[in-house]
């Protein structure tokens, strides 16, 4: 029986994979903040990368799913030994280079940090690491985009937008990341690579967030907006605190084509992502 080794494992992406590995006979040990009951095949620690608990010394694989940075941080100066790695980061390294906003600015320097980090250390203990970097991530009711939208849609029973967000997505769901990483486990054809994981649809802005309203009971309507006249509509949600998050750098990104290629994934590790077709469920908190 092989051991893995999962950090953000009560998180919208770890669940699933801490799932996977479960099913697929893998003895499982988590760390997590706070306490979370112990199962068939799953024991938790308590601990953080700042406080880690006392851990085995080896495990036959190491998946993160939460802070890339963090992660990379640890695992730089950790004495636990694995050969195979899969930590998860984010396309942001790519689509947020030159925001406008520092803190996005910011992330994209942490994330870069991250892989750098994840990569060196494992060429220097002869490990295979990838990096998965996801586009949008739903499905879980966890993440602070398209639940936040459907969350705002359910009390005002409606959602406004720009007439120009039209700049195209993929969103991608959380079990087909999910999927993603245990392939990866079995491919080393993937070792020492970053992939782009995009959902199986590319789609306008507009009509992601239209499918995410045509599921809600009953279902919210998609109001577009004079790009001036929706700004001053923005910056009257942000001054009342209902628009949190949404700054002007993201509304920026409405305008703009955030498209990866799924084909690197899809040769190396056989990734193969659903479209977007979205259910109320999936953007429950």
């Amino acid at each position: 029986m092989r051991d893995a080794l999962v950090f953000g494992g009560t998180g919208q992406i770890g669940r699933p994979v801490i799932e996977r590995l479960r099913v697929a006979g893998w003895r499982v040990t988590g760390v997590s903040r706070r306490g979370q009951p112990d199962a068939d095949g799953l024991r938790w620690r308590v601990g953080d990368f700042d406080a880690m608990p006392t851990l085995p010394k080896s495990f036959d694989a190491i998946i993160s799913c939460g802070p890339l940075d963090r992660f990379g941080r640890w695992y730089a100066r950790a004495d636990v030994v694995a050969p195979r790695v899969v930590a998860f980061g984010s396309t942001s390294i790519e689509t947020k280079q030159v925001s406008a906003d520092a803190a996005e600015r910011d992330l994209v320097r942490r994330l870069g940090e991250g892989e750098r980090n994840v990569f060196e250390t494992a060429r220097s203990r002869e490990a295979a690491a990838t990096l998965l970097r996801p586009t949008l991530v739903y499905g879980s009711g966890r993440d602070a985009s398209l639940t936040r939208i459907a969350q705002l849609a359910r009390r005002w029973h409606r959602f406004p937008l720009p007439r120009d967000a039209v700049g195209l997505r993929q969103p991608v769901h959380v079990d087909d990341l999910a999927d993603a990483a245990m392939c990866c486990l079995e491919q080393a054809a993937s070792s020492g690579r970053a992939y782009a994981v995009p959902g199986g649809e590319t789609l306008p802005y507009r009509e992601m967030v239209a499918r995410v309203l045509s599921t809600l009971q009953p279902p919210a309507r998609l109001i577009e907006l004079p790009p001036a006249l929706f700004k001053l509509v923005l910056r009257v949600a942000q001054a009342s605190g209902r628009a949190r998050g949404l700054g002007g750098a993201a509304v920026a990104r409405m305008q703009d084509d955030l498209v990866f290629d799924a084909t690197p994934a899809r040769n190396d590790f056989g990734y193969s992502p659903r479209p977007f077709q979205p259910a109320a469920e999936m953007f429950e908190p």
